[in-house]
């Protein structure tokens, strides 16, 4: 009985060890669930996101890094942080790498819960299907919200993201539109102050 009991306590050490090595240590006061990995030695390397001065953040395709908001494991998404919008132009942030855009091999994308908002858009814009009326949301965010208000006066657009696990990219571009910001699970209702702004990405579970 004994050499039973002996036999299985060392089939659960690697057990143990293992679920050890998958978990992340703290990057600041943010936990890093499994998947994400901030190191060789824990999560899956395939669901890299990088801790720089206790900061955990998220590096797009184009080396452009974006501060990681929230995490739901659970749920398998994330929040990172829209682009900051020039002081004196409405130009986002990552405007020279063209937007947001994640490598379409990733585990990442982005998901069907943003509303996206463009500014300073070309009149080629008014083609697409996307609502650049004046009543659009993105009218209200350029009033209402001081970074919207470099913005104010310039052609916008407002869409919901509505791809779901195809979804790699928020472009803006000179010649295009050259600011964007982005709400998560937006409520119209809601005055745009109080609105959960960032772009939501989920990930496909590991195999």
């Amino acid at each position: 009985m004994l050499k039973v009991v002996m036999i299985m306590a060392s089939m659960f050490i690697p057990l143990a060890h293992l679920s050890a090595l998958d978990q992340c240590s703290k990057c600041g006061k943010m936990e890093v669930p499994y998947p994400l990995s901030i190191a060789d030695n824990c999560g899956d390397s395939n669901y890299r996101v990088y801790c720089n001065n206790g900061t955990l953040e998220f590096l797009s395709e184009e080396k452009s890094y974006y501060k990681i908001l929230s995490i739901d494991a659970e749920a398998s998404r994330l929040i990172i942080s829209p682009p900051e919008i020039d002081k004196k132009k409405c130009y986002s942030s990552d405007l020279m790498v063209g937007g947001l855009k994640i490598n379409e091999s990733s585990p990442f994308n982005i998901s069907n819960s943003n509303t996206v908002m463009l500014f300073n858009c070309s009149k080629d814009i008014l083609l697409s299907p996307l609502n650049c009326s004046s009543n659009s949301l993105c009218r209200q965010y350029e009033e209402k919200v001081e970074g919207g208000r470099r913005c104010r006066n310039t052609l916008c657009c407002s869409y919901l993201k509505d791809a779901s696990m195809t979804s790699h990219r928020i472009r803006v571009r000179v010649g295009g539109c050259t600011a964007y910001t982005s709400v998560v699970d937006l409520k119209a209702e809601d005055p745009p102050t109080s609105w959960n702004y960032g772009i939501e990405l989920q990930w496909l579970p590991p195999n």
